[in-house]
């Protein structure tokens, strides 16, 4: 393309001035700078250069802050044909593969991880692009980019988040699974003993997952509207008719909820499911409840749902008790998915969340227990965690069974509503 400026004809290969922002900022990173310092700061911030620059094309934006569209078209070819000339410098004219990282990362320990991607990325030869957002902002955006299956070529080089419905629907990441794209190449092999005295294997029999940590569901007591009832102690003891219109479950966090509605099903079966729908009061996102849950009010849950992470938020109130089920925490596992053909130069992105360093933010900033044998978890005596198991995953198919038992979950709780 040709863009006559007004002073020069000026070759532009990069990008039309009919693109968006965040287009153009998603293929060239090294124009978001320049781009803020003509006055478009929300490309600095990941989230607000998402919502603001892909509603606005680069003319559109020229013509809101008065600009010459012309001059900064060819001040953003020159940026870009620097950079590219730098690169062959650096690179000595061999391009080096840009690593991409795509999935969600725990609220808790979000900041620290992306810091640690940082640091890595100064010390490997790789550059590494992110497109990684917090659990709080759900999983739809990556299952609409998958949706059409891609080809493996288009697909990030690892993925990362919580639950079992991305990676284990056999018409999202299953599918490309089943075409041997996937492998687990952290190199554990020892358990957390936290696991192995559970008899919880959760290292992959086939090789194709990788999991780093876990995010396990507690109960959180309003012990002043229990009203005479006895504070429950196991999952089965939520279903009880006791229990009915008393409980708050953390459906907007899709993958703990998610993990929840597959345990039940598979250890009480669609009843189970029915029960727990007509236990629920009240929809009530953990850090909600920390926020005004603990306020003494009347016609409140009597149990919270929550991970583990909220109960030391929650201590502070005195009328709150924190009960680690008997029968086991139920766990949202925080899952990896490795491209093969992406190593070795994924190798060193791999080893990062498989490392100690790693074990330790999960554990000590997120309450999030590691799979790593050398960390220790600080979990309450003698906990135990609910896990539905590899066999059950793979012979289901997890994105239509949580879907058929949120249909029979909302059901009820309608009714019992």
């Amino acid at each position: 393309m040709i863009i006559n400026t007004g002073v020069i004809k000026v070759e532009n290969k990069y990008f039309s001035v009919n693109d968006t922002l965040y287009e153009i900022t998603d293929r060239y990173p090294e124009l978001i700078d320049l781009l803020a310092n003509k006055g478009f700061e929300q490309l600095k911030d990941d989230e607000k250069r998402e919502a603001f620059g892909s509603k606005i094309s680069l003319k559109q934006a020229t013509m809101m802050k008065s600009l010459d569209l012309d001059k900064l078209v060819q001040l953003l070819i020159t940026e870009l044909d620097n950079s590219a000339e730098q690169r062959d410098i650096d690179n000595g004219d061999n391009d080096k593969k840009t690593l991409k990282i795509t999935g969600l990362l725990p609220c808790p320990v979000k900041m620290p991880l992306l810091e640690g991607i940082d640091q890595l990325e100064n010390e490997i030869s790789s550059p590494i692009k992110r497109e990684l957002k917090s659990a709080s902002q759900g999983l739809d955006w990556l299952k609409e980019s998958i949706e059409d299956k891609p080809s493996a070529e288009k697909l990030s080089d690892l993925y990362i988040s919580a639950g079992f419905d991305l990676f284990f629907d056999r018409d999202l990441m299953d599918h490309y699974r089943r075409k041997d794209i996937f492998k687990d190449t952290t190199g554990l092999t020892d358990l957390n003993n936290d696991f192995v005295r559970n008899d919880i294997n959760l290292f992959d029999p086939e090789g194709d997952y990788s999991i780093i940590g876990v995010v396990p569901a507690v109960f959180l007591v309003n012990q002043e509207e229990l009203a005479g009832r006895e504070a429950p102690k196991t999952w089965a003891d939520l279903l009880k008719p006791e229990f009915e219109n008393s409980i708050s479950l953390p459906v907007s966090d899709f993958d703990l909820f998610n993990a929840i509605l597959i345990n039940i099903y598979k250890k009480y079966g669609t009843e189970g499911v029915e029960k727990l729908g007509r236990s629920m009061q009240k929809s009530l996102h953990p850090s909600e409840m920390v926020k005004e849950g603990g306020r003494k009010k009347q016609g409140e849950p009597a149990v919270t749902i929550m991970p583990y992470f909220f109960t030391r938020m929650a201590k502070r109130f005195p009328h709150m008790e924190f009960v680690w089920p008997e029968d086991g925490a139920i766990i949202s596992p925080i899952f990896m998915l490795i491209k093969e053909s992406s190593l070795p130069e994924l190798q060193p992105v791999v080893d990062f969340f498989a490392s100690k360093k790693v074990g330790s933010i999960l554990s000590e900033q997120g309450l999030f227990p590691s799979v790593r044998a050398d960390i220790d978890n600080n979990l309450p005596e003698n906990s135990k965690f609910m896990w539905p198991g590899w066999d059950f995953l793979r012979e289901n198919n997890p994105g239509e069974l949580i879907d058929e038992l949120t249909d029979k979950f909302n059901q009820t709780a309608r009714e019992a509503i």
